[in-house]
């Protein structure tokens, strides 16, 4: 379609998820000559955390002060008063934040339809925050999600009937990364002469921490030379620090040193990211709840195998035991036996990577773009024969 511009819109301009799948969408959908503009919270002097190949707009988020509560209110806020001077008449929304904004500014009398793309439920203690979720898939005229394990969740939990349409991934960029970098990045976290398991999303519940440490430890006991574990990530809206502690004071009990066995490496530049997955003999992804799971392809796609957790989200893509290891969350033992494997049978470790490798073929953010494009113009037909979208 091109006579509507799609204003695609997400609450942060960090390393998440949902922001990851926004920018990579925007952009396959401008190279395909597709009216695209990007809207974001943040700070719009420092920009996204990559560069953009598409037009984008940041708007100033909200201070650090105040509660959750108050950031989330007053981020729907300014979001909302953004979305009306960009002129689009489709708006896509990645997050509850912007989903509430844009449906604020349709229900103000703009002409726009909402689309949202809903990538898991978050566990809310706060029942403000929790509301404010069920409201944001509730209130867009088209609700979309990245797999039939959460369009089944959609429709069982809301009552909303949702499409599917999987996320991508680069593999060009994955597939190419600096090695040399790759080599710098192992010796920075002490893994030059240790095998190195690679975390991605941070310390916090849903990525299933706590059983990562246990299963760490269970491997250091059994190998002369333990393992490094290397954690990315952790950018969140939502304060994951008692449970972050609750993790890093379990080292000690487990025999395992914080900077030596354990390095928190947060937040990394993007031009890192594609070294971090070479640099990795696994990826440990042992989540708790998945929409898609995005690392999984990028690492994937780095050619490196991948232990994840055996979550119906992931047999929809991943076949257990031959495009990857799946382990019962929580179940310590099970990751250490998963992730050892990878580390010491070398026919399996190829196994996993030549069949990861022809997993992500499926996955492209071309042919995502493409399936977008084809929920849009539905969108448009639908508009110009009733006028509006019917919820």
């Amino acid at each position: 379609m091109t006579d509507t511009e799609v204003l695609l819109v997400t609450y942060s301009t960090k390393p998440r998820g949902g922001v990851v799948h926004t920018l990579a969408l925007a952009e396959a959908l401008h190279a395909m000559g597709t009216a695209v503009h990007v809207l974001a919270l943040g700070d719009p002097a420092a920009g996204f955390f990559r560069p953009v190949a598409a037009p984008v707009t940041i708007v100033a988020g909200p201070s650090g002060e105040g509660s959750l509560e108050e950031k989330v209110a007053a981020s729907i806020d300014r979001l909302a008063a953004a979305i009306p001077a960009l002129d689009a008449t489709l708006v896509h929304t990645q997050d509850c934040i912007a989903a509430r904004a844009a449906a604020r500014v349709r229900d103000a009398g703009a002409a726009v339809t909402v689309i949202r793309t809903v990538h898991h439920v978050d566990d809310f203690s706060s029942q403000v925050l929790m509301d404010c979720q069920r409201a944001a898939i509730l209130e867009p005229d088209v609700v979309l999600v990245v797999s039939d394990t959460w369009r089944r969740i959609v429709e069982d939990d809301y009552g909303v009937r949702a499409g599917v349409v999987p996320n991508g991934v680069d593999i060009a960029r994955f597939a190419t990364a600096d090695r040399g970098r790759a080599r710098q990045l192992r010796e920075q976290v002490g893994a030059a002469d240790r095998p190195l398991i690679l975390a991605v999303g941070g310390i916090e519940p849903r990525k299933g921490s706590d059983t990562l440490v246990r299963a760490l430890a269970d491997i250091a006991a059994r190998r002369e030379v333990a393992p490094v574990l290397a954690v990315i990530g952790g950018h969140s809206f939502q304060d994951h620090r008692a449970y972050r502690e609750s993790v890093l004071d379990l080292l000690p009990q487990l025999g395992l040193e914080l900077g030596n066995d354990v390095v928190l490496v947060g937040t990394v530049p993007d031009a890192d990211i594609a070294p971090w997955y070479a640099a990795a003999d696994v990826l440990a992804f042992p989540s708790v709840k998945e929409g898609f799971g995005l690392a999984v392809l990028e690492a994937m796609s780095a050619r490196i195998p991948v232990v994840t957790s055996d979550l119906p989200v992931f047999r929809e893509y991943l076949v257990p035991g031959r495009d990857a290891l799946l382990v019962a969350p929580g179940d310590v033992g099970g990751l250490a036996d998963a992730l050892l494997a990878t580390m010491e049978d070398a026919a399996l470790r190829q196994a996993l990577v030549s069949a990861g490798s022809a997993v992500t073929q499926r996955f492209t953010w071309q042919a995502s773009a493409r399936e977008h494009l084809a929920v849009y113009a539905d969108v448009a037909r639908t508009r110009s024969t009733t006028g509006a979208m019917s919820r």
